[in-house]
């Protein structure tokens, strides 16, 4: 696999996802460590079909959780925006919370791609909050750039609901109720995935979440990451 630096489809600059991306000569990832979670979409053919992806390339880290593992959740109606919510554990609030200018349909084309990876890039230089406070971000899926997005301050009645649902699921994926029908009618239904991620930090201005395989099996990855402008 060609360096980041060389793929045509990655076009940030931004050199603190960069080095979070780059790859390492001669390093090999435990294939078991990833991926099995993304398999379970075959069970819900309304994600993806066929969903299969490579694994990213890394560079020697050292994971910040391991026993307790950061928990993603990625959900939206399918005629809506996908949000993204990262929690410590299920049971916990929300530490970053933002809806993605990305429609449900996009991302799961995005899923059935050989590499799925988003980042987030904060343009703000102050740096006199963490990461994961700014408001601001710019989007990359799969190194094109889809817009900008703005942190939640508070969940809407409609995040609030699938954090409420999920509130005892550590890793799973499929299609949950809908707390209005005439919103399901309108919007389609509420799916989601949610898994354990290992949180990497690079610096203060960069950090990753890695999927984590639930079972041990190889497979595909999924990578967010997180970068602030210097």
């Amino acid at each position: 696999m060609p360096p980041v630096h060389s793929s045509p489809c990655f076009q940030m600059n931004n050199q603190a996802i960069l080095s979070l991306l780059r790859h390492t000569a001669g390093e090999k990832r435990a294939k078991s460590s990833r991926g099995g979670l993304l398999k379970m979409l075959k069970l819900f053919p309304m994600l993806t079909s066929g969903c299969k992806m490579v694994a990213l390339l890394g560079r020697p880290r050292k994971a910040l959780l391991k026993d307790n593992a950061t928990t993603g959740t990625i959900f939206g109606y399918r005629k809506g925006r996908v949000s993204l919510a990262i929690q410590e554990d299920p049971h916990s609030v929300p530490m970053f919370v933002i809806e993605l200018p990305m429609h449900s349909s996009l991302f799961h084309k995005e899923m059935a791609s050989d590499i799925v990876r988003i980042a987030l890039e904060s343009e703000t230089k102050t740096h006199k909050k963490k990461l994961l406070e700014e408001f601001v971000w710019a989007v990359y899926c799969n190194g094109r750039k889809v817009g900008y997005a703005i942190r939640r301050k508070q969940m809407s009645d409609d995040e609030l609901h699938v954090m409420q649902l999920l509130r005892g699921v550590s890793m799973g994926a499929g299609v949950l109720p809908c707390p209005n029908n005439e919103r399901e009618s309108a919007d389609g239904e509420m799916t989601y995935i949610r898994a354990r991620f290992e949180r990497v930090v690079g610096s203060k201005d960069s950090e990753a979440l890695y999927m984590i395989n639930p079972d041990g099996a190889a497979g595909p990855e999924l990578s967010i990451f997180f970068a602030r402008a210097r």
